[in-house]
């Protein structure tokens, strides 16, 4: 049936290290104020991306190596293109609603 991926502990804890980089970093530069603003949000918008396909990788096993694996992909794909769409949706009727409201 499903073939699964082996994962041993050591994994797990490459995972917890660059999970704990990827928050500390941001943090840091907030605390600091060393950075302009727009510098820093870059910043942590890049280390929330990176930080996501960690946990995709070491915590949620979201690999395309098995078959399980590419439908744990496809079903992540649609989830998110339905999130998409919701959050599109709302803003752009929320927007519309504000705009018509106005007197």
């Amino acid at each position: 049936m499903g073939q699964h991926v082996e994962t041993s502990s050591s994994d797990y804890v490459k995972g917890f290290l660059a999970s704990l980089v990827l928050t500390v970093i941001p943090f840091y530069f907030v605390w600091a104020q060393s950075l302009p603003a727009s510098s820093t949000y870059a910043i942590l918008f890049a280390c929330a991306i990176v930080q996501v396909f960690v946990h995709f990788k070491y915590f949620l096993h979201m690999e395309a190596k098995t078959t399980e694996g590419r439908w744990n992909l496809v079903s992540l794909m649609f989830t998110a293109i339905v999130v998409l769409i919701l959050i599109a949706g709302s803003v752009w009727i929320i927007y519309n609603m504000s705009v018509n409201m106005k007197l």
